[in-house]
C-alpha cells in the first residue's frame, strides 16, 4: 500500500487515501487514480505536518503550565500523569499522516522537473522531525517510510536526527535558491482549485527564511553543550525571518463539506479545553502581579480579565473561571482560542527572542535589550486589531500603539543593560510562546529555574503525595501507543537506553539536546 493524498489537503486536511497498486490487475477506477502530481501532495503535507504540532499542544500546555485542569486532583497531565495514547498522533501525523507522504511527492517531483516541491519537501520533513525528536526523544529516519517492508524500523539517536535536520535544512534551501524557470509547475497555483504552497503561497524566500528560523531554534537547544555557539545562532537570526509576515502558521476556516475538523483545535466547535483554565503561573504575568502596578495590554486578549488563574491540580469552584456571558470555561474567552484563529509554528517574535538570549548569552546586553523589546512589540501587534468574534461571542479591546509602548518602558520590561537579566528574556518569551509546544524545550534546557520560571509551581497533589514523577519534571513523552504494540523491542531500548525502570520514570530521563 502506498499512500497518495487524492485532493487537495487544507487546513487539517482529510487522512491520505490509499490505493493499491495491483487489485487482480483489474477493476481500475479512473475516479481513483493511485497517484498524484505533487501540488495535490503538499498541502496535505503542510497542514498535517503542522497538525502533528496541534496534536501535541493538547499535552504540552498542562506541562508548561499555560492551562491547568479546573477538576481538583484530575490525575492529568497537569499533575504529570501520561499515557502512551497520548502521544500517539504526535508520532503517527508525524510518519504517516504527513512524512510518509514526502518521499512520494519528492520522487514525482523530481520525475517532472519541478525542484521547488522537492525544497518544499525537505523543508517539511526537518520541521516535522525536529518537533518529533524534541518531544520524543530518539526517533526513526533511517529506516523509516519503506511500508510494509519494514515496520520496525530502528530509532535513530537524537544528536543524528539534529544532524539529519541540519542537512535537509541545508538541501531544502539549495532547492528553493533555484529560479522559478527551472520548474516544469509552479509552487502555488488557484486555478482551477488551490494546490501546491498553501504555506507561504509560493514565496520561495519566505521558505528560504523558514530555514534559517528552524536552524536557529534548533541551536538554541544546544545551550548546554560545550559546542553552543551564540554567535552562530545570531548569524542564522540574520537571515531568518525579517518581520511577522513571514510567520510560519496557518489560518483555521470554516468547515465546508467534505472538509471536517478544519476549526480550531483550541477553539470552542471541536471542544479540546473544556475541562481547562488559565494557569495562576500564566495569569500573574499578565495581570500585574509579577510586576506590580502593570497590567498586561494582552491581559483581556490573551485571556478575559475576569479570570484568575489556579495551580495545578488544585481545580476551581464550579462557578469560576468561566467566559463571561457564557457557560464555557474562560480558556474559551482568549484570542488563541478563537475558531478561525491561527497556529503559530514558529515566528518572528519567537526568532527575536531566541536572538536577545544570544546576545545576551555572547555578552552583547545592548543588542539583547533591543531584541527583547522588538519581540514583546511582535508579539502584541499580531493581535492588537481587536474585535468580536463568536461563538461564545467575545469582543477583544484593540490595543494600540501608544499601549505597546507603554508596556514595553514599564516595569514589565528591563530599561537598562544592567537590569537585563536571562529572566527577564526567557518569562516575556514564555508569554509570547503560549500554548507552543517549544516553551517545553526551554523550561527543560533551564531545567524549570525557579530563578527564572519566578510562578511555576509543582503540582498539588492530595494527602501529601509526590505524584508519579516523585518530585521530578516530565523532560519527554512517552513512546505512542502504536509504537508499543507493533514496534516493541525498539520501544524497549528506548527504556533500556535512558536506564528507565517505568513509564514514570522514563518521562523524567533528559533528552540529548538537554543533556551537557
Amino acid at each position: 500500500m502506498k499512500p497518495y493524498i487524492l485532493g487537495l489537503g487544507l487546513l487539517l486536511s482529510l487522512p491520505a487515501l490509499t490505493a493499491c497498486e495491483k487489485f487482480l490487475d483489474v477493476n481500475n477506477n479512473p475516479n481513483n487514480p493511485v497517484s498524484s502530481t505533487p501540488n495535490f501532495i503538499l498541502p496535505g503535507i503542510i497542514s498535517n505536518g503542522i497538525q502533528t504540532q496541534m496534536f501535541t499542544a493538547l499535552r504540552t500546555p498542562y506541562i508548561t503550565q499555560y492551562v491547568v485542569s479546573r477538576t481538583a486532583n484530575s490525575g492529568g497531565n497537569d499533575q504529570y500523569f501520561f499515557t502512551n495514547a497520548q502521544s500517539t498522533n504526535t508520532f503517527n501525523y508525524s510518519y504517516f499522516q504527513s512524512g510518509g507522504n514526502i518521499p512520494v511527492m519528492q520522487k514525482a517531483a523530481v520525475a517532472e522537473g519541478s525542484p521547488y516541491y522537492v525544497g518544499a519537501g525537505k523543508i517539511m520533513q526537518a520541521l516535522i522531525l525536529a518537533h518529533a525528536t524534541d518531544m520524543l526523544g530518539n526517533i526513526p529516519y533511517s529506516e523509516a517510510y519503506q511500508g510494509g517492508a519494514n515496520f520496525t524500523p530502528k530509532y535513530d539517536s537524537q544528536q543524528q536526527i539534529y544532524a539529519t535536520i541540519d542537512q535537509l535544512l541545508n538541501e531544502g534551501l539549495v532547492e528553493m535558491q533555484k529560479p522559478a524557470s527551472a520548474n516544469f509547475r509552479p509552487l502555488y497555483s488557484t486555478s482551477p482549485s488551490e494546490s501546491g504552497d498553501i504555506l507561504y503561497k509560493g514565496d520561495v524566500l519566505k521558505w528560504q527564511r523558514l530555514v534559517f528560523a528552524l536552524k536557529a531554534r534548533q541551536a538554541q537547544h544546544l545551550t548546554k553543550k560545550a559546542s553552543y555557539d551564540p554567535n552562530a545562532v545570531l548569524a542564522l537570526c540574520a537571515k531568518a525571518f525579517q518581520s511577522s509576515a513571514d510567520d510560519a502558521q496557518l489560518q483555521f476556516q470554516t468547515a465546508i463539506a467534505p472538509l471536517t475538523n478544519t476549526t480550531n483545535i483550541f477553539g470552542p466547535t471541536r471542544a479540546n479545553f473544556g475541562g481547562a483554565t488559565f494557569s495562576l503561573n500564566f495569569i500573574r504575568y499578565i495581570n500585574g502581579t509579577t510586576f506590580p502596578g502593570v497590567t498586561d495590554p494582552r491581559f483581556g486578549v490573551m485571556t478575559p480579565t475576569t479570570s484568575t488563574g489556579a495551580a495545578p491540580g488544585a481545580g476551581t469552584p464550579s462557578t469560576a473561571n468561566l467566559t463571561p456571558g457564557s457557560t464555557l470555561t474562560d480558556f474559551y474567552g482568549g484570542w488563541y482560542a478563537r475558531d478561525l484563529g491561527y497556529y503559530e509554528v514558529i515566528t518572528y517574535h519567537e526568532l527575536k527572542f531566541i536572538e536577545a538570549e544570544a546576545y545576551f548569552r555572547a555578552g552583547n546586553k545592548t543588542l539583547a535589550l533591543a531584541s527583547l523589546k522588538e519581540g514583546i512589540r511582535a508579539h502584541i501587534r499580531k493581535m492588537s486589531t481587536g474585535g468580536t468574534f463568536t461563538p461564545p461571542t467575545v469582543t477583544f479591546p484593540a490595543i494600540t500603539s501608544a499601549q505597546i509602548e507603554a508596556y514595553v518602558a514599564s516595569a514589565a520590561v528591563p530599561q537598562t543593560e544592567a537590569a537585563l537579566t536571562l529572566r527577564s528574556i526567557m518569562e516575556q518569551k514564555y508569554i509570547a510562546m503560549f500554548l507552543n509546544p517549544d516553551s517545553w524545550s526551554d523550561l527543560r534546557r533551564l531545567d524549570f529555574d525557579p530563578s527564572i520560571y519566578v510562578n511555576f509551581q509543582y503540582p498539588i497533589y492530595s494527602s501529601g503525595s509526590t505524584g508519579p514523577l516523585l518530585g521530578k519534571y516530565p523532560r519527554r513523552l512517552l513512546p505512542g501507543a502504536t509504537e508499543v504494540q507493533y514496534n516493541p523491542n525498539a520501544v524497549a531500548s528506548l527504556y533500556a537506553e535512558a536506564g528507565a525502570t517505568s513509564d514514570q520514570d522514563y518521562v523524567t530521563k533528559p533528552l540529548w539536546f538537554d543533556m551537557p
